[in-house]
C-alpha cells in the first residue's frame, strides 16, 4: 500500500471516531502516532549500528511493544493504556544520559499532544495501518514525506485558525537568494511546519554537501523555535519523518525547564521583530524583481 493510500485510509478511520473533530485534529492525533512509530524505527537502526545505544523511551512505550502486534490490545484497554500510562510517562520523560538530546525531544512533542481519539477499536485499526510503514527504508520515508507535506499544505490553505504559512514557492526563492552553506548557522525563529527548515536543508545537501563532515556542519548549524504547539508537533514529525535531527526549540518547555520564561519569551519577542523586518525586505526585493 503506497504512503498516500495509507494516511487516506487512517483519515477514513478517524473521520469515524467521534472524538476526533476536524482536519487539525486528525492532523494532530497523526502526528504524535507517526512520530512515536518514526523514532521508534530509528532506535532500531541506531541499536544495530552504535554499541551500547539504548532508547530514551521505556521498554513498555516503545512502539515494537504495544503497537506493532496486529492481534495486540485493542479496545478499552488500549484507550487505558495510552491515556494512563504512555502519555504522562512521555510528557514527563526524563532527559539524561547519552540519549538526552533525543529524550527532550520526545517530552516536548507530547507537551503539546492530546489524544482525541475515543475508541480503542479504531485507534488499533489506525495502529496497524502504521505499523505497516518503514521508516528505515528511504523510499517509504520520501513519498511519506510528500504526503506529509501534502497534509500540511492542505491544513495551511484551509487557513486554519486564521493562520497564515509562508508558500512553499516564497520559503524556495528565500533559500535560493540567502544561499545558506553547511558551518553558518540558520536561524528561524518562527518555523511554522519546517518549511523554510526542509527547504534550506534540500539547497544544501544538493548543491554542498558532499561528505559526512559536511552534512554534520549542515545539522550543527541549525536553529529552530515554534511557540504554538499545533506547529510544533508539526515541525518535529516533518523534520523526524525526513530523517533529519534537529530539535525544535518550544520556549514554553525550555523555559520551564530552565526557570526562566519571561527572558526566554522576551528573546523570543525580539527575534520576531527581527523575523518581521527581514519580512518586509523581502517583499521590496520581490516587488522590485516583479517590476524588473
Amino acid at each position: 500500500m503506497s504512503a498516500r493510500t495509507t494516511v487516506k485510509s487512517i483519515q477514513d478511520l478517524m473521520r469515524q471516531d467521534v472524538g476526533v473533530d476536524g482536519d487539525a485534529q486528525r492532523l494532530s492525533q497523526l502526528c504524535w502516532m507517526f512520530f512515536l512509530k518514526i523514532i521508534d524505527d530509528q532506535d532500531q537502526q541506531l541499536e544495530v549500528m552504535q554499541d551500547g545505544y539504548r532508547s530514551p523511551i521505556p521498554n513498555k512505550l516503545q512502539w515494537r511493544n504495544w503497537a506493532a502486534d496486529p492481534e495486540g490490545i485493542t479496545g478499552e484497554a488500549l484507550m487505558d493504556f495510552v491515556n494512563d500510562e504512555l502519555f504522562p510517562a512521555l510528557k514527563d520523560l526524563s532527559a539524561r544520559g547519552a540519549s538526552a538530546s533525543r529524550a527532550r525531544v520526545v517530552r516536548s512533542l507530547f507537551e503539546d499532544a492530546y489524544n482525541y481519539m475515543k475508541s480503542g477499536h479504531l485507534m488499533r485499526q489506525v495502529v496497524n495501518k502504521i505499523s505497516g510503514v518503514d521508516f528505515n527504508n528511504l523510499v517509504e520515508r520520501k513519498h511519506f514525506g510528500e504526503v506529509y507535506e501534502q497534509l500540511l499544505n492542505d491544513l495551511q490553505n484551509a487557513g486554519n485558525a486564521g493562520e497564515y504559512y509562508t508558500p512553499r514557492a516564497v520559503t524556495a526563492f528565500m533559500v535560493d537568494r540567502i544561499d545558506p552553506t553547511p558551518g553558518e548557522t540558520l536561524f528561524d525563529p518562527a518555523c511554522g511546519t519546517g518549511g523554510f527548515l526542509t527547504c534550506a536543508i534540500r539547497h544544501m545537501r544538493e548543491r554542498y554537501v558532499k561528505t559526512v563532515a559536511d552534512e554534520h556542519a549542515l545539522q550543527s548549524g541549525l536553529r529552530a523555535v515554534e511557540k504554538k504547539p499545533l506547529p510544533h508537533m508539526l515541525c518535529v514529525t516533518n523534520m523526524k519523518a525526513r530523517g533529519y535531527n534537529l530539535d525544535i526549540k518550544n520556549p514554553h518547555s525550555v523555559a520551564a525547564e530552565h526557570g526562566d520564561p519571561e527572558q526566554l519569551l522576551a528573546s523570543l519577542d525580539a527575534a520576531e521583530q527581527q523575523a518581521d523586518a527581514l519580512r518586509e525586505q523581502l517583499k521590496a526585493i520581490l516587488s522590485e524583481a516583479l517590476l524588473r
